[in-house]
């Protein structure tokens, strides 16, 4: 599987998205899901446009925007997907009961883990890959990602389908198709994770610099 990625990482570099699409729903089949924030529904109109019914994971963490669950519901009416809603082991009183309240401000890190990483490890046990909406001008640590890698953490493939587009391709897209975009989107909230950890940015700002703002976090972990 590693040298599958590997190789296709070559091979597709440069490739549009849907033929990257096509090519990781020919090899995987139903072993691939999309994974989807719920800021835009980009991936999920692209994958569900090469794969009707292909699964899409979200991540309920408890800590959304009521704007993140009603696009995650308008998605799911929508497009032609699977809806796959995770959630961590323990709910947010049960986590404020075993830790103490506001977990989140005290530790992110370990709040991310708990309400996202473990979360999504669990959920992409049944798959051998994974789409993401992830792109390299989105932070540093992003910029050398390739559109198909080896995910050595969670021993499986991660494929990265709109890895080297623009912000203004993707508005392009959206604009284009008429994809769902959370309405946050459009309130100052470029970037949009937990309602704790995300606050709105100025216009011109670096769309990241609203999460988790002023702890020097710019990753929950899922990507890292």
């Amino acid at each position: 599987m590693r040298s599958l990625a590997e190789k296709a990482a070559e091979e597709l570099e440069g490739a549009s998205a849907e033929d990257v699409i096509r090519w990781a729903t020919d090899t995987f089949g139903d072993r691939i899901c999309v994974t989807s924030s719920m800021s835009d529904a980009v991936v999920v109109h692209l994958a569900s446009t090469v794969k009707p019914g292909i699964d899409v994971v979200f991540l309920d963490t408890g800590y959304h925007f009521a704007e993140t669950i009603g696009t995650r519901d308008a998605v799911q009416a929508v497009y032609p997907i699977n809806l796959v809603n995770v959630t961590p082991s323990r709910t947010v009183e049960e986590q404020d009961a075993d830790l103490g309240p506001r977990l989140y401000g005290r530790n992110p890190d370990l709040c991310c883990y708990l309400r996202k990483v473990e979360p999504l490890k669990k959920a992409l046990e049944g798959y051998d890959a994974w789409f993401t909406g992830v792109r390299r001008e989105e932070t540093a640590n992003r910029a050398e990602t390739k559109v198909v890698q080896w995910d050595e953490k969670r021993q499986m493939v991660k494929v990265n389908p709109i890895v080297d587009w623009t912000s203004e391709e993707v508005d392009d897209y959206i604009a284009t198709h008429g994809v769902l975009v959370n309405p946050l989107v459009y309130d100052g909230y470029p970037s949009i994770g937990c309602s704790t950890c995300t606050m709105r940015v100025e216009e011109g700002a670096d769309p990241r610099s609203g999460r988790w703002a002023g702890t020097g976090k710019s990753e929950c972990g899922l990507h890292v």
